[in-house]
C-alpha cells in the first residue's frame, strides 16, 4: 500500500494452534498500535497461531533532524576561551574541533502523527484478515470433506462390529464353558445354576454393545457440530478423544481377531480425523 512516500506491506500468517496466539513484527516506532492490530484479529479469529509482520519503507518513516543546541555550544566555546586565556595556551578554536563537543550536535528522528498511520495499518490489516478467512474458509470445505468421509468409514466398520456382536458373545460363552469343563473334569449340567451364572457375568465383560452405542452417539455429535456456524474445533476434538476411548475399550474386551482387525482400521481412521480437526477453528 503506497502511502506518500512510504511504502507499507502487510502479511498474516496463520498456523494450527489449539488456542489463539497472536504475535506481531514490525518496527518499533509503530508498537503503540499493537494492542489494536491483535483486537482486530481477535474479533474474527478465535484458533491458531497468527503471526503479522508489518514493514513500512520510504522517506517518509524514519526522517531524522540534525539539531544543534546552541545554548551548550555557547557555553563550551565561553569555557574554551576562558581555559585559553587562563593558561596562556596558543593556537585557533576550528570547527573541526567544535563537532568533536559532546551533546552539542543531536541527531533525532521525527515524531510520527500516530493517527496518520493508525487508520491505514488498521484498514490494512483488516483487508489481510478478511482474505485470511477467506482462504480458511476454502480449507475449511475440503477438510469437512474430507473428515465427513472418513466417518462414513468409521460409521461402515461401527456397523459390521454391531453384526458380529453376537457371534464374539456366544463364541465367548462356549470358550468360558469349555475351560470350566477342563478344569472342573465333568460336563457342566444345564441346572448348575451358579456355574452359569459366573459365566454369563463373564461373556457380559466382553460385551460391546455400550461402545457401540456411545460411538453411534458420538458420530452424530460430530455430524452436528460440523453443521454449526461458531468456533467448533475444541468440541470436535473433545468428540474424536472420546469416540478412541470407546474403541480402545472395545480392542480391550474383544479376543475375536476380525474385531481386532477392525480395531486398527478404527483407530487409523480416528487419528486421521484427529489430525484434520486441529486445522479447525
Amino acid at each position: 500500500m503506497e502511502l506518500g512516500e512510504a511504502r507499507l506491506s502487510l502479511e498474516v500468517r496463520s498456523v494450527n494452534h489449539r488456542f489463539l496466539d497472536i504475535s506481531t513484527k514490525m518496527p518499533r516506532t509503530f508498537l503503540f498500535l499493537e494492542d489494536k492490530m491483535k483486537k482486530v484479529v481477535q474479533q474474527s479469529i478465535h484458533r491458531g497461531k497468527i503471526d503479522i509482520f508489518l514493514t513500512i519503507e520510504g522517506e517518509e518513516l524514519g526522517k531524522r533532524e540534525l539539531k544543534l543546541d546552541w545554548d551548550l555550544a555557547d557555553q563550551y566555546l565561553r569555557r574554551l576561551k576562558e581555559l585559553k586565556s587562563h593558561y596562556e595556551l596558543t593556537g585557533d578554536l576550528t570547527v573541526d574541533m567544535v563537532t568533536k563537543l559532546e551533546d552539542v550536535f543531536l541527531v533525532q528522528e521525527q515524531e510520527q502523527d500516530e493517527n496518520h498511520w493508525e487508520q491505514h495499518v488498521l484498514s490494512t490489516l483488516e483487508a489481510a484478515v478478511f482474505k485470511l478467512l477467506e482462504m480458511r474458509k476454502r480449507e475449511g470445505d475440503a477438510l469437512k470433506h474430507d473428515m465427513l468421509n472418513r466417518l462414513s468409514n468409521i460409521r461402515q466398520v461401527v456397523d459390521g462390529l454391531a453384526g458380529r456382536r453376537e457371534v464374539v458373545i456366544e463364541a465367548y460363552r462356549e470358550r468360558i464353558k469349555q475351560r470350566i469343563e477342563e478344569y472342573v473334569q465333568e460336563q457342566l449340567h444345564v441346572e448348575d445354576s451358579r456355574i452359569l451364572q459366573e459365566v454369563a457375568l463373564l461373556a457380559e465383560k466382553g460385551d460391546i454393545t455400550e461402545e457401540i452405542t456411545r460411538l453411534f452417539s458420538h458420530m452424530e455429535q460430530f455430524d452436528d457440530t460440523l453443521e454449526k456456524p461458531d468456533a467448533i474445533g475444541r468440541r470436535l476434538d473433545f468428540i474424536v478423544q472420546e469416540m478412541h476411548r470407546e474403541v480402545n475399550t472395545i480392542g480391550s474386551k474383544s479376543n475375536d481377531a476380525k474385531i481386532s482387525e477392525w480395531v486398527v482400521l478404527l483407530k487409523s481412521e480416528i487419528e486421521k480425523i484427529k489430525e484434520q480437526v486441529q486445522n479447525v477453528e
